[in-house]
């Protein structure tokens, strides 16, 4: 699959890790954005989501959120298609 895929994240945190996974078992190309290390980058985060905390994911113009919110819409059978949607 692919869609325009955004997360912005850290090298450990378990969410983030998780995330990436999830994403990956769906082979969806997407653009992790570290913000370990990178106030501005950490700072357009906080702009963009209006929330702290990592990782913060993006599906085309769709601010999905955490990794919950992600785990969510596949649990919910809704991430193919948001995937899908946004390609």
């Amino acid at each position: 699959m692919s869609a325009k895929v955004i997360m912005y994240s850290t090298r450990f945190c378990p969410y983030c890790v998780r995330a990436r996974g999830l994403l990956d078992s769906k082979r969806v190309n997407y653009t992790d954005i570290g913000v370990d290390g990178a106030p501005q980058l950490r700072h357009e985060m906080i702009e963009r989501s209006g929330r702290y905390t990592v990782p913060q994911i993006w599906i085309g113009e769709y601010h999905v959120g955490g990794y919950d919110d992600l785990a969510l819409l596949e649990r919910q059978g809704r991430l193919d298609e948001l995937l899908s949607q946004a390609s």
